[in-house]
């Protein structure tokens, strides 16, 4: 299955009090089998915890809620490692038409447009953004192109979207998206058997920005 991605986000999803020293162990389990640059966030809260998991295999570093409750750790860690070594996280659900930033495993709410949150991370000196619908997360039934659409000039920097892709038509879409850079999924029981070299060799056809393995 490694062959089909270009790159591997590993996010510690765990509901409790994280643990960054156990996150780190999984992830040395991880990069010992896979072979594409590997992103790893969840509970990163300071400069030691970014250090412990750029020693223990990841590549980049994926931050969320660390966003927003501690600009200042962000820009350090951006200092010391780079900007292509951070990828920003924001969560968001739709309500009453509009979208609304989560943090903190969703259970805390973002005083921000989802606009002004994009230019805010920005300001930090990240290099890529993940953009990921908590409402289309898991659903399979597509990314959330009208979101998308709406806030795609106001990135600057290269767009990872993700929550909702099912099949390979999702990621054809995705990156056929002008502002659209790379497209994730964490809905792998979709992609059973050939599926993700399936979809690979389909988005290869439509000439879409992808590697190409030799």
């Amino acid at each position: 299955m490694a062959f089909s991605l270009d790159e591997l986000i590993v996010l510690n999803a765990s509901k409790d009090k994280k643990k960054i020293e156990e996150f780190a162990k999984t992830l040395e389990r991880i990069v010992e089998d896979v072979f594409i640059p590997i992103a790893a966030g969840g509970g990163i809260t300071s400069i030691e915890d970014a250090k412990l998991l750029f020693n223990s295999g990841a590549d980049k570093l994926v931050l969320n809620s660390l966003l927003n409750n501690n600009q200042e750790i962000v820009r350090q860690i951006v200092k010391q490692y780079g900007s292509q070594s951070v990828i920003a996280s924001i969560d968001y659900k739709t309500i009453d038409g509009n979208n609304v930033i989560f943090i903190n495993d969703g259970k805390e709410r973002v005083d921000m447009s989802l606009r002004q949150y994009i230019e805010h991370v920005q300001n930090l000196g990240v290099g890529e953004l993940y953009l990921n619908s908590i409402d289309k997360d898991g659903t399979g039934f597509g990314y959330d192109f009208d979101t998308i659409d709406q806030v795609a000039n106001s990135i600057k920097i290269p767009l990872i979207i993700a929550g909702g892709a099912g099949n390979e038509s999702h990621l054809i879409e995705g990156l056929k998206r002008e502002k659209v850079d790379a497209v994730a999924t964490a809905n792998l029981f979709n992609f059973v058997g050939n599926g993700l070299p399936n979809a690979r060799k389909k988005i290869i056809e439509e000439n879409l920005n992808i590697a190409r393995w030799i």
